[in-house]
């Protein structure tokens, strides 16, 4: 299966990583980072989006938002063989309808992975049940399907959700600092805490107000902790934060609307 790259960031290359090299063509504005990622993953590299779109039978525009329109229009001139072609588009807030106007004849849908994808721990939304789609992201994670009026929610969730585990994690090594700890103490133990908190509760399949159970006992130190967090509004502070992204993705997908 040959697959083209179209944009070669950091999301593009964590796929390249898990694929055959020799199958994979990629283009890019910087020279520099193609002549990289062909240095290091054998892969065929052009300076031509054109080139990249009729070497493939899947195309991955893993291209920022803002420069989808040009990109999608360097395409224009494609050749309209008989066989379609897969194209998965990783950009943020950019509705199925806009690529299908742009590239029709093609077999077009959404996916959204996130940051943990760069190290195969990551979960990609994608909007078909595509076999080929599914094995690609697969290779860096997990994969859900769903329908896309849901991808503003999935963005502001699981699309931004690591930088909220970031800040989060940020806190604790920060109160442990506070309260006395040297900072790569506390940073060795927030960092294995929340792993763990996080492979516990995936592994186990329990409940998660259950989980918090056993580690807060009745009349114990968790149970303090737990009060502060519920008197600042913890579950509060996520849902608007799930929400105003949302929302946010939202106005940028209406932003494509045809």
């Amino acid at each position: 299966m040959k697959i083209a790259f179209i944009g070669a960031g950091r999301m593009a290359e964590a796929l390249i990583a898990k694929l055959k090299g020799d199958q994979i063509i990629a283009s890019d504005i910087d020279p520099e980072r193609l002549s990289y990622l062909k240095r290091k993953y054998k892969i065929k590299t052009t300076k031509s989006n054109l080139d990249a779109f009729e070497h493939a039978e899947t195309v991955i525009l893993a291209i920022k938002p803002q420069h989808m329109a040009e990109a999608l229009e360097s395409l224009k001139t494609r050749k309209l063989g008989k066989k379609k072609k897969l194209v998965i588009s990783i950009a943020a807030g950019i509705p199925l309808k806009y690529i299908e106007h742009k590239l029709p004849g093609n077999e077009c849908l959404r996916a959204m992975p996130n940051n943990a994808c760069l190290i195969g721990e990551g979960i990609t939304a994608l909007t078909s049940g595509n076999r080929v789609a599914n094995k690609i992201f697969k290779t860096v994670g997990e994969v859900v399907e769903i329908q896309e009026e849901y991808f503003d929610v999935v963005t502001g969730l699981s699309g931004s959700g690591p930088a909220y585990v970031y800040r989060f994690i940020r806190a604790l090594v920060n109160a442990g600092i506070v309260n006395g700890l040297k900072e790569e103490i506390a940073r060795k133990l927030a960092l294995q805490t929340v792993l763990g908190s996080a492979k516990t509760a995936k592994e186990s399949k329990m409940d998660l107000e259950k989980l918090c159970e056993m580690v807060a006992s009745p009349g114990g130190t968790t149970i303090e902790g737990l009060k502060v967090l519920d008197e600042l509004g913890l579950e509060e502070m996520m849902s608007k934060a799930v929400q105003k992204a949302s929302e946010k993705s939202k106005v940028l997908s209406e932003k494509w609307a045809i």
